[in-house]
């Protein structure tokens, strides 16, 4: 039988989603010796999507094949038993017929959240990155509407990438400005039909850079050319948040996604 799980995730001590030859401690893997201890057999679980190296997960979609008595309700609990204090199943049910975690996934949403103050923020340093200069948020906005739409976003794509097609559908940019006296915290929210290797963190990188007062021609060119020299650096993966994946239909009542 089929089951569907949502997780969320600190990824600040994962190396990313996937399993890792070289033994490393990843999400993919913590799972999966979890899911051997309670099934008492090899189960791989397939993700909607593999995050990177420090990425964080407010809610993952995965899915597992396994033959169980417990409850589909009730895997979410039992899994969470098994797991570290970073990894948690936040949800847990019986798969739709033909469920597909990573093909059935129609939109993504992903946040990137960074802050300008003073002095690096301890309490932030987990889920933000610190900018040195602050960005203002209208030639961001502009930017940002630049980016909507369907582009071959092929400059925003890291080295190392096995995507077929660097075409993507970015259906909606926001960026919120949360400004608290000397410390200001931006949020910039992605949502597409899909995304490239690195692609939300080359978006953010590109869209602080020209907060800051990077020309927007550069970016155009960016896009148009498919020239990623002309884009500004990657941010870092720490301030990287998979927010939620949409598949047209509730897998666990809309309160748990």
């Amino acid at each position: 039988m089929r089951y569907v799980l949502c997780l969320q995730y600190d990824g600040t001590e994962f190396s990313g989603f996937q399993r890792q030859k070289r033994g490393e401690r990843t999400v993919q893997g913590e799972l999966e010796s979890a899911a051997e201890r309670l099934f008492g057999k090899a189960t791989h679980i397939c993700a909607s999507g593999r995050t990177d190296a420090g990425v964080h997960a407010r809610a993952q979609i995965c899915h597992m094949d396994a033959e169980t008595s417990i409850p589909a309700d009730r895997l979410a609990a039992c899994f969470n038993g098994e797991l570290g204090p970073d990894l948690r199943v936040i949800a847990s049910a019986a798969a739709p017929e033909g469920f597909d975690c990573t093909r059935g996934a129609k939109r993504k949403t992903y946040a990137y959240t960074a802050y300008h103050a003073p002095t690096e923020l301890p309490l932030l340093a987990r889920y933000a990155v610190r900018l040195r200069g602050k960005p203002s948020l209208a030639p961001m906005q502009a930017a940002a509407r630049l980016l909507e739409g369907e582009h071959d976003f092929r400059a925003f794509c890291a080295s190392g990438s096995s995507a077929k097609t660097t075409v993507r559908t970015v259906y909606e940019i926001s960026i919120e400005e949360k400004d608290g006296g000397p410390i200001s915290i931006f949020r910039i929210s992605v949502t597409g039909n899909g995304f490239l290797y690195k692609m939300v963190r080359s978006i953010a990188g590109e869209l602080f850079a020209v907060g800051c007062g990077k020309p927007l021609s550069s970016l155009a060119a960016a896009l148009s050319g498919g020239d990623r020299a002309l884009l500004a650096k990657t941010m870092p993966a720490a301030g990287l948040m998979l927010e939620r994946v949409d598949y047209g239909f509730p897998l666990f009542g809309a309160e748990k996604t």
